[in-house]
């Protein structure tokens, strides 16, 4: 068992819980989470976004497909990559959201006594 939870499942949980909520892609994804997270001081990287939507993907959670950024063709030609659950990827997604949950009550757990023990009450 690791002594914290690994970047790459906290990421996965996050971009599950942005797949529920809508079909995003993987660079919006990216944005918004830099942007929820900037006053943390945290910045998801890149490259750790994209293995975790690679991971999720391998899975069978989630599945790709493209489509292009605008509405008109002749003009739009940023072609992007879409997200969305697999037939059985929800039901994956609670079993996989219900395991971190786990690890995460484990690692705040750590932290508060931390604190506690270092910084007094």
């Amino acid at each position: 068992m690791a002594f914290m939870i690994a970047q790459r499942a906290f990421l996965k949980v996050y971009l599950i819980t942005l797949v529920e909520r809508h079909q995003g892609y993987g660079y919006q994804m990216l944005e918004d989470l830099r942007r929820d997270f900037k006053n943390y001081g945290y910045s998801p990287p890149q490259s750790e976004v994209y293995r975790a939507l690679h991971e999720l993907v391998q899975q069978g959670i989630l599945y790709r497909t493209k489509q292009l950024k605008g509405n008109d063709p002749k003009v739009d030609f940023q072609e992007i990559v879409l997200y969305h659950f697999t037939p059985d990827g929800q039901e994956k997604a609670k079993l996989y959201k219900k395991q971190i949950k786990t690890d995460l009550d484990r690692c705040l757990g750590l932290l508060h006594k931390a604190v506690a023990d270092n910084y007094g009450p």
